[in-house]
């Protein structure tokens, strides 16, 4: 009789179903790359189910915007820059910041030495590549400090090109200078041929209008219910932990994005050069939005309301919380 309550009881233990995990689905602001390698490498490396989560990954593209998906109600929680992110809140979105993995930017501008433009004094009478889909916003706030019209090219105003993401109108001879990414667009740049001598850089940052790129943002009504913060809190801590694994192992992480890469448009050793550049941003972050990053960002778009591309023309309120990276420090 023992022997036979001993097996009951072990195949009791046995049946007993697995905890259900909690979905999420994740849209990401662009195609499969080392730029979202965190969240990669916490799917692979088995750091979600650990954290009670089943996570959904949705890679982006030119025809997908982030904050329709999440307004759409396509997606719990968006990657997105913080610029698109204020705007689409003064406009009816209700995003919230509750992370910021990237600590620091990488867009930057990058122009010819052989044009002949060395400082932004130099941009008058030239054509100027620029990403739009929400990637505008950085450029037309930095122009309109500068004072220098987007209108046409003349001895006070450019010419916008509405640059496609690649980098064919500088190869091509269509700009001046266009924008581009330290971790990627700049990377093809090199491999095109082009010396570091012969290319000029203005990155954002150091011109002073450098704003806050790749952060989690989710709707502001989903944070009223505690069990949804929880998730997010656990999806953030396991994230943060994809990311501190990708920047120690580089080379892994980028065969992980090839992995997932469904295109097969991704080459091993362009995405090790993008992690490796990727590293240098998210370096010594935890994930918590440095409130002053936060304040830059807003007082520069609010500083340089354009007319042709206004992202904020009020200061915003709610826009970010702490509370649930105060939640994940301490998982």
């Amino acid at each position: 009789m023992k022997k036979f309550l001993i097996a009951a009881l072990g195949s009791t233990v046995l049946a007993a179903p697995v905890a259900a995990q909690d979905a999420v689905t994740l849209q990401l602001k662009w195609v499969t790359q080392a730029q979202f390698a965190g969240y990669y490498v916490a799917e692979e490396k088995g750091f979600y189910d650990e954290a009670g989560l089943d996570v959904t990954i949705k890679p982006g593209g030119p025809d997908i915007a982030p904050e329709q998906v999440i307004a759409g109600g396509g997606a719990d929680v968006i990657v997105t820059w913080m610029a698109a992110a204020l705007a689409a809140r003064e406009r009816g979105v209700p995003l919230v910041n509750i992370a910021q993995p990237f600590a620091t930017g990488g867009l930057q501008l990058t122009c010819l030495a052989e044009t002949g433009i060395e400082t932004p004094e130099d941009f008058p009478n030239r054509t100027l590549g620029v990403w739009f889909f929400g990637n505008e916003y950085p450029f037309y706030a930095w122009m309109a400090q500068l004072g220098i019209d987007t209108d046409g090219a003349d001895e006070s105003g450019v010419t916008v090109l509405k640059q496609a993401f690649n980098v064919d109108p500088l190869l091509q001879g269509q700009a001046d200078c266009i924008s581009t990414m330290t971790y990627n667009e700049y990377g093809q740049v090199l491999d095109a041929g082009y010396t570091e001598e012969e290319l000029v850089n203005f990155n954002y940052l150091d011109e002073g209008v450098g704003m806050l790129e790749d952060g989690l943002y989710v709707q502001e009504e989903d944070l009223e219910d505690p069990a949804f913060v929880d998730k997010m809190a656990r999806f953030v801590s396991a994230s943060m932990e994809g990311w501190r694994y990708a920047e120690a192992n580089p080379e892994e992480a980028a065969q992980i994005i090839i992995d997932n890469d469904t295109t097969g448009a991704q080459t091993l050793e362009h995405q090790v050069y993008m992690m490796n550049e990727v590293a240098k941003l998210t370096e010594g972050s935890d994930g918590t939005l440095d409130p002053e990053d936060y304040r830059q960002t807003v007082d520069t778009l609010l500083s340089a309301i354009s007319e042709e591309n206004p992202a904020i023309t009020e200061e915003p309120e709610g826009a970010y919380t702490s509370e649930v990276t105060d939640m994940a420090s301490g998982m």
